[in-house]
């Protein structure tokens, strides 16, 4: 029918905006925190997009689940401000006749956020744990951007390369100032190459290039040429990953254990879909407009909702988790008391009534 096509199509433009404007928001916002990071040395410039995929692919369930909530509340209220819904219950319609249409548009999403949420987010949680362990084993030189001074992670020694080679197997320029036993020592070369021996440790070898060492108590100074000198770079350490953390431990494990604490991570899991699920029952009689409140008072009053809906899951997985409250209690009790709110705004507005009932605004009234 024409009020489902365009309903539709209007559903899904609002969407895309939406979306892109909650996705900047986070990149924003956890960008900030990375460069931050990476303006101190503590991860390197090249990292910063592959942490803020991670992030953003960590968040899009939650991201997605609330565009199709404000993709409702915006797409009906618009229709709410601008009289065509008159015009569509004039026709015959009530407002129970946008639920098909409207599932019809969300349901495919819904099923990708609960996608999202059991198999891709753990994922990216644990290859962002993975690589940011691969980062902390990475040798110092693999840090050093050409032409830059950079402190090593034991703050003994400065490096200063001019540049690499294309295979980044040769250093050219090479400086080196290090503190040992009390001794100043800097260390100029013109080339080096880098070596590793059977044990995986790392070593640079300089070549044809001068040692020069300052002894602060005995106020010495001594100068050396040679033709090889090494010096290790760094011990090649064992991959740490945190394979316990628990928002990345994949969907199928957390099926297998019976412990409170991958109870409660599994809850919060499988509640994103159905949150998503419910949210629309709920959008759709919050997204009536009255004039006299504002335009954007349901958009206000819709976000408050959702986010005191995701704290309360929020608190029902830490109750879940501390072992206050069953699972199926902790799991239940927030969805169910929402589906009732929603049907009780449904059923009224559909009956084209007050959302309190007269007797209540009359008590009000009296008081």
């Amino acid at each position: 029918m024409l009020y489902q096509n365009k309903l539709k199509n209007e559903l899904f433009f609002n969407a895309i905006s939406t979306i892109l404007i909650l996705s900047g928001i986070v990149i924003a916002q956890r960008g900030v925190v990375v460069f931050r990071l990476a303006s101190k040395g503590i991860i390197p410039n090249d990292s910063v997009v592959t942490i803020l995929i991670f992030s953003l692919l960590k968040y899009l369930p939650i991201l997605l689940a609330l565009t199709l909530f404000l993709t409702i509340l915006i797409t009906l209220s618009r229709l709410f401000r601008d009289s065509e819904m008159i015009i569509w219950f004039s026709s015959g319609l009530g407002i129970l006749s946008f639920i098909r249409p409207i599932l019809t548009f969300c349901v495919p999403v819904i099923l990708f956020i609960g996608f999202l949420s059991l198999y891709v987010s753990p994922w990216a949680v644990n290859k962002s744990e993975e690589y940011k362990a691969g980062l902390k084993n990475r040798d110092e030189l693999a840090t050093i951007s050409p032409g830059v001074f950079r402190e090593s992670k034991n703050k003994d020694r400065v490096f200063y390369i001019e540049g690499f080679s294309d295979l980044g197997e040769k250093v050219k320029n090479v400086f080196v100032q290090s503190l040992q036993n009390g001794k100043l020592g800097v260390i100029v070369s013109n080339e080096g190459v880098r070596s590793r021996t059977k044990n995986d440790d790392e070593y640079v070898v300089l070549k044809n290039g001068k040692r020069y060492e300052f002894d602060h108590d005995s106020n010495e100074y001594s100068e050396i040429q040679f033709s090889d000198y090494g010096f290790l770079v760094e011990k090649k350490l064992p991959a740490i990953v945190d394979v316990s953390h628990i928002e990345g431990i994949p969907t199928v494990l957390l099926l297998k254990t019976k412990t409170n604490r991958e109870i409660a991570e599994l809850f919060w899991r499988i509640s994103l879909p159905i949150s998503s699920l419910i949210l629309i029952f709920l959008a759709i009689p919050l997204s009536f407009i009255n004039p006299r409140s504002g335009r954007s008072m349901n958009i206000i009053v819709g976000v408050s909702i959702f986010a005191i809906y995701n704290n309360l899951m929020g608190i029902s997985q830490s109750y879940i988790h501390m072992g206050k409250i069953h699972p199926l209690i902790g799991g239940s009790v927030i969805h169910f008391s929402i589906i009732l709110v929603s049907a009780y705004l449904l059923l009224r507005r559909n009956l084209n009534l007050p959302i309190l009932p007269s007797r209540v605004r009359n008590f009000r009234r009296r008081k």
